[in-house]
C-alpha cells in the first residue's frame, strides 16, 4: 500500500500543471480575439487634417550667395625707391591721416645724390657766368673790328673772325642755359627720390596690414613692394558675393540684401546691391559673377575677410494674402476624397488647394502670384484671410506629430 501511494502522488501533480497551462492559453486566445474584434469595430480611414491659416504677410523671392566682407576702398602703400627701412611708424589697426609718415627708408644715399645734383647745377651756373663775360668781350671786339673795317684799318678777314667769335659766344650761352635746365631737372628728381624715402599714407583710414619691419631691405627695382594696406573707411563695408550664372539674371542694382557671418550667428546685417559686375569668374568650370552689396558698419562689427552668407531679394510683395506653398502641393487621399465628393479639375491657369469649412474639406481654385518656396501670394479666387488651408493628413498620432512640426515652422494646425 505504501508503494502504491508513493506512485500516485506525482501523477496528480502533472495533471494539475497541465490544467493551469490550458487555462492560461485560453485566456491569451480570448484577449487576442477581443482585440481583433475591437480593432475591426474602429472606423477605417478616419482622416485628420493638418491646417494653417491663410493670412496677410510678405512674400519675398531671394537668391542665395556666399561672399567676403571687404572695405569699400583699400589702398596699397608701397615704396618707389630701394633701401633699408630705418623706422616703422605705423602698426596694425592704427588710424592714420592723409600724408602721415608710416615708415622711413635710410636716406643718406639719396641726400648725397641731392648734394651732387645741386653741385652740378651750381657748376653750370658758374659756367654760364664765365661764358657771359666771354660773350661781352666778343661783342666789344666784334663792334670794334666793324668800325675799323670801314676805314680799312683791319682786314676783312679779321672783322669776319671777330664776328665768328661773337656768334660762338652767343651759342655757348644757349648751351649753358640748357645745361642749367638739365641739371635743375636732375636736382628735382634727386629731391623727389629723397622725399620717397618717407613712406606716407595717401588716404585717411585704418592700417589693416603691415608687411615691413625695421632693418628690412626694400628692393623696388623690379616691382613695387607692398608695405602697408590701408582701408579708407571701415564704417562703410561691402560684400563681394559670388552669384551663380543661373541666378544672375534676376539680380539688379538697388535690390535689398541681407547676410550673416559666422562671428555673429544670431545677427542679420542688411545692405543694398550697389553693383553687378560683368566680369565672369570660372572655378572648375563653374561660372559666377561678382555682386557688390554695400552695408553700413557703424559699430565696426564686420571685419575685412569675414565670410558672408547672403540673400538678395529679387522680388517682393508686401502685405498680401498668402498661403503656405506646401498647401498647393497637397493631394487628398482616397479617404479624404470620399469626404470631399465629386470635384472637377481646376480651370486652366489656376491652382487648387483644399480648405476645411464646417468640418469638411473643400476644394478651392485660385490665382497665384509670387512664390518664394515657403509662401505663395494669392491674387484671386475663393480664398479669404483666416481660411484654414490643408497642408497634409494622417492618423491621430501622425497628425499630432505633424502639427507639432508645423508649429515649429510657424504654421498652426
Amino acid at each position: 500500500m505504501g508503494h502504491e501511494g508513493g506512485t500516485e502522488r506525482p501523477g496528480r501533480l502533472r495533471r494539475g500543471r497541465s490544467g493551469r497551462t490550458a487555462v492560461i492559453a485560453a485566456l491569451i486566445l480570448l484577449i487576442v480575439v477581443a482585440a481583433v474584434l475591437w480593432w475591426q469595430r474602429q472606423p477605417v480611414g478616419a482622416v485628420r487634417f493638418q491646417t494653417a491659416d491663410a493670412g496677410q504677410g510678405a512674400v519675398e523671392r531671394t537668391v542665395s550667395a556666399t561672399g567676403t566682407v571687404n572695405p569699400v576702398l583699400t589702398v596699397t602703400v608701397g615704396s618707389y625707391v630701394s633701401g633699408v627701412i630705418a623706422k616703422v611708424l605705423c602698426d596694425f589697426n592704427d588710424m592714420v591721416k592723409e600724408g602721415q609718415i608710416c615708415a622711413q627708408i635710410d636716406d643718406r644715399t639719396y641726400q648725397s645724390a641731392v648734394a651732387q645734383a645741386r653741385a652740378n647745377l651750381d657748376l653750370g651756373r658758374a659756367q654760364l657766368s664765365k661764358d657771359q663775360a666771354a660773350l661781352a668781350y666778343a661783342k666789344a671786339n666784334y663792334d670794334r673790328n666793324q668800325r675799323m673795317a670801314l676805314t680799312n684799318t683791319v682786314s676783312q678777314d679779321a672783322a669776319e673772325l671777330a664776328k665768328s667769335t661773337y656768334d660762338q659766344a652767343l651759342a655757348q650761352i644757349a648751351v649753358d642755359q640748357a645745361t642749367i635746365e638739365q641739371r635743375q631737372a636732375a636736382l628735382d628728381a634727386a629731391k623727389i627720390n629723397l622725399d620717397y624715402t618717407q613712406i606716407r599714407s595717401p588716404v585717411a583710414g585704418t592700417v589693416i596690414l603691415r608687411n615691413v619691419t625695421a632693418g628690412q631691405t626694400v628692393a623696388a627695382s623690379l616691382q613695387t613692394p607692398t608695405l602697408f594696406l590701408i582701408a579708407q573707411n571701415l564704417q562703410q563695408m561691402q560684400v563681394d558675393a559670388n552669384v551663380s550664372e543661373s541666378d544672375i539674371g534676376q539680380v539688379r542694382a538697388g535690390e535689398d540684401a541681407s547676410f550673416t557671418v559666422n562671428a555673429f550667428p544670431g545677427r542679420t546685417f542688411h545692405g543694398t546691391v550697389r553693383q553687378v559686375r560683368q566680369s565672369p569668374q570660372s572655378v572648375q568650370n563653374v561660372i559666377t559673377y561678382d555682386v557688390i552689396i554695400a552695408v553700413a558698419n557703424p559699430d565696426l562689427a564686420l571685419k575685412p575677410g569675414m565670410t558672408a552668407a547672403a540673400k538678395i531679394v529679387v522680388a517682393s510683395r508686401k502685405d498680401v494674402l498668402r498661403v503656405p506653398s506646401r498647401a498647393l502641393r497637397y493631394q487628398p487621399s482616397a479617404a479624404a476624397l470620399a469626404q470631399i465628393g465629386q470635384i472637377e479639375p481646376p480651370a486652366k491657369g489656376r491652382a487648387r488647394l483644399y480648405v476645411v469649412r464646417d468640418g469638411r474639406p473643400v476644394a478651392v481654385d485660385l490665382e497665384t502670384g509670387l512664390d518664394d518656396g515657403t509662401w505663395t501670394e494669392v491674387t484671386g479666387g475663393g480664398l479669404a484671410a483666416g481660411d484654414k488651408v490643408i497642408l497634409g493628413e494622417g492618423t491621430a498620432s501622425s497628425t499630432s506629430r505633424s502639427a507639432a512640426l508645423s508649429r515649429n515652422l510657424g504654421f498652426h494646425p
